[in-house]
């Protein structure tokens, strides 16, 4: 697949959520924060994979590149403009080159619209053509995606999830995009459909030059439609690798954590095969722990500095980069994962505290 350079870059990105209190709700306590520092690059005809675990932000990541939500802080840069702060009528052009395709197909298209209307609306609401040819464009994307022409007629009940999620795709295509942010887009499908919808988006890829964030958090998945794959924890990045070499080099606590728990289709290879099972629960986004994030769960913590000094994501290798003190020891064999218990207990009583929300 051939690079031509970032089509979109995220530098230092925060989406953060106040927290109210009060009768009124008027009193800032505190913030959600759900994105919190995150800087990547997605090159031209790509495909980024951001994996991470329920509630980690990655969500709100592809939401806040189209602006669903709006930045607290950083920089969204799309094809060389900085869009961070456009206003609506600003981004309204934009909208046309960046599209979505949500995790539920049947709540993001509305019952009471026939999918023609629905794939045909933003083609009326930009002006781009006018009721006849409009129409002639969704036979054509309907098709595109796998459906029958007289499925425009047709509503959403009508359909099984995967034809939802086909009628998803075809309204995302109807303004010939550059850029489609797809969030988990076969995580509320079945296993057998999931595969269908991935080759879909990838014959989809070719035949339109498509780049895309395909976020999900089921790495078999991301693995297969993914050129490079970001990993993120508790609204950071904390490891950026090419598929393939991420999957047979690990370098981050974290990351080694998720691949250990993947199911191998080898009963003797798994049989063999230690799972790294990580305590407690993901730390709330309101409060998230002192120094490394991950310090708190981290199967290879050390002391001192892992809950003092925060990890840079620092370079490793070609196109690697990883956010660890220790993943070159880790790597190296030098540190090996301990019992999250007796760790704690006798080295980090006092680590895993973190302070109050004020």
């Amino acid at each position: 697949m051939s690079m031509n350079g970032a089509l979109l870059s995220l530098e230092d990105l925060k989406v953060w959520f106040p927290i109210k209190s009060g009768v009124f709700m008027d009193r800032h306590v505190g913030d959600i924060k759900a994105v919190d520092g995150v800087t990547l690059d997605i090159q031209r005809g790509e495909t980024l994979g951001l994996v991470g675990e329920s509630g980690c932000g990655k969500s709100t990541v592809g939401r806040a590149i189209i602006r669903l939500y709006e930045p607290t802080g950083g920089k969204i840069v799309f094809d060389g403009q900085d869009i961070t702060k456009l206003g609506e009528s600003e981004m309204r052009p934009l909208r046309r080159r960046m599209q979505m395709v949500f995790q539920d197909p049947y709540a993001s298209l509305n019952p009471r619209h026939s999918v023609g209307r629905m794939i045909s609306e933003p083609i009326r609401v930009h002006g781009l053509a006018g009721r006849r040819e409009a129409a002639r464009r969704v036979r054509e994307l309907l098709q595109t995606v796998g459906l029958p022409a007289d499925a425009a007629s047709r509503y959403p009940h009508e359909f099984s999830g995967g034809q939802r999620q086909r009628i998803g795709v075809a309204r995302a295509l109807a303004l010939n995009p550059d850029f489609i942010v797809a969030d988990e887009p076969v995580s509320a499908l079945d296993v057998s459909i999931q595969a269908q919808i991935i080759n879909l988006l990838e014959n989809l890829q070719r035949e339109f030059e498509l780049t895309y964030l395909f976020i999900a958090h089921d790495l078999a998945v991301v693995r297969h439609i993914s050129d490079r794959i970001a990993v993120m924890y508790l609204g950071s990045i904390v490891e950026v690798s090419p598929a393939e070499e991420l999957y047979d080099n690990p370098l981050h606590p974290y990351t080694i954590s998720l691949l250990s728990a993947v199911p191998i289709p080898d009963p003797e290879v798994e049989s063999q095969r230690e799972t790294i099972l990580l305590p407690g629960d993901l730390p709330s986004p309101a409060n998230p722990p002192h120094a490394c994030r991950f310090h708190t769960r981290c199967p290879y913590i050390q002391p001192t500095r892992c809950t003092e000094e925060a990890p840079p994501l620092r370079k490793l290798s070609d196109g690697h980069l990883v956010a660890c003190h220790w993943a070159e020891d880790i790597k190296a064999g030098r540190i090996e994962p301990q019992e999250r218990e007796t760790v704690l207990a006798e080295q980090l009583p006092a680590a895993i505290e973190a302070p109050p929300v004020v």
